[in-house]
């Protein structure tokens, strides 16, 4: 029974890194595109928007996300 326990927390923290990936890759695109085509204060934003999708990216790993949700094949 408690081998359960830790399965399920184990499946857990495979779906948080792997969710963590997906939002890293989707901030980083979203704060790509956002600095390239909104106005200076909103570049501002997007830089911090970047930075903290790489942060994510780097602890999740880049390719986690798209293989736990089988985005591509």
């Amino acid at each position: 029974m408690i081998f359960d326990y830790f399965d399920a927390v184990a499946e857990s923290i495979e779906f948080l890194i792997a969710l963590g990936s997906l939002v890293g890759a989707l901030g980083l695109i979203v704060g790509i595109i956002g600095w390239l085509f909104l106005g200076q204060f909103q570049r501002h934003k997007m830089i911090g928007v970047i930075v903290g999708s790489v942060v994510l990216l780097i602890l999740c790993g880049s390719s986690t996300g798209f293989k736990y949700f089988h985005v591509y094949h």
